[in-house]
C-alpha cells in the first residue's frame, strides 16, 4: 500500500516550444505531480515523507535548467529527476500549457509521463 501526495497547478515560467519566439520570451506552465510515497510517510513526521518543497524545487531547476520544445520531453525531464531524487514509489507529471495557438480555440495543452 501506498500514500498519494499531490502538488496541483504549479505555475512556472519557462521558455519551452517548438517556436523560437516561445523559447525565447517564454510563458507559463503549470505543472501538476502526484507521487506515491511509502506508508511510512503516516508517522507523520516530514523525514519518514516527502517534503513537497523538494519536489517543487526539482519541477523548477528542470524547467528553468533546459529548454524544451516538446512538454513531452519536459515532463519526462521533470518525473525522471523526481524519481532519482526522492524516495517515492511513483512519480506522475503533467505539464499543461494554457497559452496555446491550434487555430481554434482550446484551454490547454497537456503531457503526462509517468515513473516507477
Amino acid at each position: 500500500m501506498s500514500v498519494k501526495v499531490e502538488v496541483q497547478g504549479l505555475e512556472l515560467h519557462g521558455h519551452h516550444g517548438v517556436g523560437e519566439d516561445e523559447r525565447r520570451e517564454g510563458q507559463t506552465f503549470a505543472f501538476d505531480v502526484e507521487l506515491d510515497v511509502s506508508d511510512a510517510a503516516l508517522s507523520d513526521r516530514i523525514e519518514d515523507g516527502v517534503d513537497y518543497r523538494d519536489a517543487v524545487a526539482i519541477v523548477r531547476r528542470v524547467s528553468d535548467g533546459t529548454q524544451f520544445r516538446l512538454l513531452e520531453a519536459l515532463a519526462a525531464a521533470v518525473a525522471d529527476a523526481i524519481a532519482a531524487e526522492l524516495p517515492v514509489e511513483r512519480v506522475r507529471v503533467r505539464v499543461r500549457k494554457p497559452d496555446v495557438h491550434l487555430g481554434a480555440p482550446v484551454e490547454h495543452t497537456a503531457a503526462t509521463v509517468e515513473r516507477p
